[in-house]
């Protein structure tokens, strides 16, 4: 059974202020792409589909693809403002892009299997690749890999993180808390989503219908977008489709501030030593 990864980063050149100045996080100059796609080869993946925009394209290609394509078969697809369904048409000044699920939706040509959806800058952690590899292997329906809260906050400033209320290890709600403390009055424990999810091939067709439902609502409003696990909720709600929520002790980790590099140099550094990547950037 063949399971994808997905990896959504055409934000990356706008986060980092030009994809040539990502911060190498490894110790020979690796990004935290090359380890999550490690991790996920390693895991049992097979394919890596990479959500991009036209215009990072052969930077992507020169900072991450080059060494990416020596460890697992590759695809690229473009995320662009104007790939929209055949209503609608791109609105006069839209700069900001159409979000998450917009993003996961332009993949679809190229998605053939049960897949799962990661963010191209999160560090997720080596044994949360195994588990949700096996869900999809087995189950092929929705999942969700569920970091408790104190293992992704940040000592440099506040954090935003998806609150999930867990019922009987299913996912019942989700809700976005923004500017989280690292002293945060909510429980440590607490389930948060990373924006790892592991979706089937049917959701391609629910999200067609909610993103043509969101652009009659919301097309001429220049700053909303369409995120996916909003989508997911909806899909839970109207079709009554269940998230598993496969929960983790690993600890996340990313740069939300400049501070955080460090500390993340130094994390993969250790996990390095202790031999989790032998042969990483081969």
């Amino acid at each position: 059974m063949s399971v994808d990864l997905v990896v959504m980063a055409a934000g990356m050149g706008s986060r980092y202020g030009g994809l040539k100045q990502a911060a190498p996080m490894g110790p020979n100059g690796e990004m935290i792409i090359d380890y999550s796609v490690f991790d996920a080869k390693k895991a049992g993946f097979s394919k890596a589909v990479f959500i991009i925009r036209k215009d990072i394209e052969n930077d992507f290609r020169e900072a991450c693809g080059k060494r990416i394509e020596k460890m697992i078969d590759t695809e690229y697809v473009f995320q662009e403002n104007d790939m929209l369904p055949s209503d609608f048409s791109l609105p006069a000044g839209r700069i900001k892009p159409w979000g998450t699920g917009h993003a996961v939706l332009c993949a679809e040509k190229s998605v053939k299997n049960p897949f799962l959806v990661i963010n191209a800058d999160d560090f997720y952690g080596q044994s949360v690749y195994k588990k949700m590899f096996d869900y999809l292997t087995q189950y092929k329906t929705m999942c969700m890999a569920g970091y408790k809260l104190g293992n992704t906050l940040s000592q440099n400033g506040t954090v935003s993180r998806g609150i999930c209320t867990v019922e009987d290890g299913y996912l019942k709600d989700i809700c976005e808390h923004t500017d989280i403390p690292y002293d945060t009055d909510i429980p440590h424990d607490t389930v948060v989503s990373m924006n790892m999810w592991g979706l089937d091939l049917e959701i391609f067709d629910f999200l067609k219908i909610k993103f043509e439902e969101f652009l009659k609502k919301n097309i001429n409003e220049p700053k909303k977008e369409f995120f996916l696990p909003e989508v997911i909720n909806m899909r839970m709600a109207e079709k009554n489709m269940p998230v598993k929520v496969l929960e983790t002790n690993e600890q996340w980790y990313g740069v939300t501030y400049p501070k955080d590099a460090e500390y993340v140099k130094k994390s993969i550094e250790n996990l390095v030593r202790k031999g989790l990547y032998n042969g990483i950037g081969k």
